[in-house]
């Protein structure tokens, strides 16, 4: 089973697939993205910290995410990535367009292929307005098309919208 849940910034989007992992009765690991770049986001890694189960294990990998799904899912296993929208500023920040390229379609290809339970989690930015910079234009594009290939491969997508969950797929 693979699943994305999709959702604007304290949508309830974490939580969700937090409880969707505890609740599958499988050993969990949490594969983290977020680079504290500041003490604001040092703030939300830790209060995403305090709420995870101690008996889950944490692998942190803000670029090759990939790599990280493939050495950790297994039958009987469930992988929790969050999130795919900060993996992807890692790598557009990183400034390095091949780089960028090779991750993204490793992803992709890797994706399909990987045993287990599997729960991406991504922040849908395309609600909005257009960004005035480059760079923020750039993101909310590759936000875009990023969600909508993952929905593609997974199984079940769920958008969460005030604390709610509107299935899209099941």
């Amino acid at each position: 089973m693979k699943e994305l849940i999709l959702g604007g910034s304290r949508s309830g989007k974490s939580s969700l697939a937090e409880q969707r992992a505890s609740e599958s009765g499988l050993v969990v690991s949490y594969i983290a993205t977020a680079t504290a770049g500041d003490g604001e986001m040092a703030a939300r890694i830790a209060q995403h910290q305090a709420r995870r189960p101690a008996d889950w294990n944490i692998v942190e990998e803000p670029l090759h995410l990939a790599r990280a799904l493939q050495q950790h899912a297994a039958p009987n296993h469930c992988l929790l990535a969050d999130c795919l929208t900060l993996w992807l500023t890692n790598l557009l920040c990183a400034n390095d367009d091949a780089l960028f390229q090779r991750e993204r379609a490793a992803f992709l290809e890797t994706l399909p292929t990987l045993a287990g339970h599997i729960i991406l989690v991504s922040n849908e930015v395309g609600m909005g307005i257009v960004p005035l910079g480059e760079l923020s234009r750039r993101f909310s594009d590759e936000a875009g098309w990023l969600n909508q290939e993952v929905a593609r491969i997974c199984e079940r997508v769920t958008l969460m919208v005030a604390g709610l969950p509107y299935p899209l797929k099941t």
